[in-house]
Order: structure tokens, then C-alpha cells, then sequence
């Protein structure tokens, strides 16, 4: 059984998660409408993995006994300065995910409540994942400055397979 803390603090993650993969939607859409199919591609496919975190926290906390709520969401910003700005609030949106799962991490340990610990591991690693690539992908765009947007966009795929270690 999950305690009715935890259970409160999971459902509050389902409802970050389902705003992330919101907030990675409307960078793919503003992406895509300034004509930058890679970065679009990429933050759909982004949007796509935060919608499946969520669902891994609604399963969670229904198969723990506990009763996941799906919640109503803001509505994440829609237009954006340019490409160096979404992979920036992507980089800090995900360290505040990071710090929110570390928040829960914390509960479970207080609440010796050890399923959920090891349970929770995988999202631990899963945001050094995310956190890592997009740092990674920061680094190249300041590299190259306002310059070779062309090129950035055409490789941001293959730089999404490496970092996942596909070949």
C-alpha cells in the first residue's frame, strides 16, 4: 500500500509530468512553424516520453492501492525568442523535474517505504539522462553561436540516437 503522503506527492508529479510533455508539444509546434523539423522532431518525441513518466506514476500509484488523479493542466507558453532559449528553459524545466523527483525520493526514504525507493530509481536515472542531453546539446548551440542553424537542425536526430545509445 502506498501512504496517502506519497500518494499526494505522486499524483502532484503526474500532474508536472503531463505539464512537461505539454510544454515539449508547444516548443515542437513553435519549432516546427519556424521551419526546424529536427528540433521539432525532437521535442515531440520529448513530449512523448514525459506523457509516458506520467504514465508511469498514474500505474504506480494504482497498483500500490492508491488512487492517481488526472489533472487539469495550465497551458505552457506557446511562442519563444528563438531555438537557444527553448533548449535553456528545457535545461532548467528539468532540473526543477529533477529536484521534484529528489523531493519524492526523500519522502519515500523518511517513509521507509523501500518498493517506492526502488521504484523511483529509474526516474533518478532517467533525469540525469535528460538533464545530461540537453546540457550536451547546449554546449554545441553555443559553439556555434547564431550561425549553421541549417546544420544544427539536420543533426539533432542523430544526436538524439546517440545520447540514448542507439547506433
Amino acid at each position: 500500500m502506498i501512504s496517502k503522503s506519497l500518494e499526494e506527492l505522486m499524483n502532484e508529479q503526474v500532474e508536472k509530468e503531463a505539464f512537461s510533455s505539454n510544454l515539449y508539444l508547444s516548443m515542437a509546434s513553435w519549432a516546427e512553424n519556424q521551419g526546424f523539423e529536427g528540433i521539432a522532431d525532437w521535442f515531440y518525441a520529448q513530449a512523448e516520453e514525459e506523457r509516458m513518466h506520467m504514465l508511469k506514476f498514474v500505474r504506480y500509484i494504482n497498483e500500490r492501492g492508491g488512487k492517481a488523479i488526472v489533472p487539469a493542466l495550465e497551458k505552457p507558453e506557446a511562442d519563444f525568442p528563438n531555438v537557444k532559449f527553448i533548449f535553456d528553459e528545457s535545461l532548467k524545466h528539468e532540473k526543477y523535474i529533477t529536484g521534484e523527483i529528489n523531493n519524492i525520493f526523500k519522502a519515500a526514504v523518511e517513509e521507509n517505504d523501500y518498493a517506492a525507493q526502488n521504484w523511483l530509481q529509474w526516474f533518478i536515472a532517467e533525469q540525469f539522462e535528460e538533464e545530461t542531453s540537453v546540457q550536451r546539446i547546449i554546449d554545441k548551440l553555443n559553439i556555434m553561436g547564431d550561425h549553421n542553424m541549417y546544420i544544427f537542425d539536420r543533426d539533432i536526430m542523430s544526436m538524439r540516437g546517440e545520447e540514448h545509445g542507439e547506433q
